[in-house]
């Protein structure tokens, strides 16, 4: 008969197998510990250069939107121009501000009603979703 004996060189892990459960949950605790703190210095990096990146995007925004109201103002000023062949020069002027205030008046209307649908300001979705949750947990603890 023969036997068959196992050839491969036992490796020591460092660690004792005579651990006890407490030990064992204890060095697991720790682990998930530093796993936790090492995944938030993570996503605090991660932040930090959407930050930057962020910011850097809303200056270039924002100087699109110095750049574009000049533009805008060099139309009203062309219009005005423009309609000065046609009309008296104040009657132009007169004709595209009325045309401006219009659509003013259409934007903050519209503006008006889109803001009085997103109030009130609360995560109403999430909320009914947190007491669904709470109302599970509380039924499946009578069980």
């Amino acid at each position: 008969m023969s036997t068959s004996v196992d050839q491969r060189p036992h490796t020591d892990t460092g660690e004792s197998h005579g651990e006890s459960v407490g030990d064992l949950v204890k060095h697991a605790s720790e682990q998930i510990s530093q796993l936790m703190r090492q995944e938030l210095r993570l996503a605090q990096a991660e932040m930090q250069q959407k930050g930057k990146r962020f910011g850097l995007g809303g200056g270039l925004l924002g100087g699109a939107g110095v750049v574009g109201l000049l533009a805008l103002q060099a139309i009203v000023a062309t219009a005005i121009i423009a309609l000065d062949l046609v009309w008296p020069l104040w009657l132009s002027a007169l004709v595209v501000t009325g045309a401006l205030l219009f659509v003013t008046a259409v934007l903050a209307a519209v503006g008006k009603k889109q803001v009085s649908r997103a109030t009130p300001a609360t995560p109403e979705q999430a909320i009914h979703s947190v007491k669904a949750d709470v109302a599970e947990i509380k039924e499946r603890a009578r069980r």
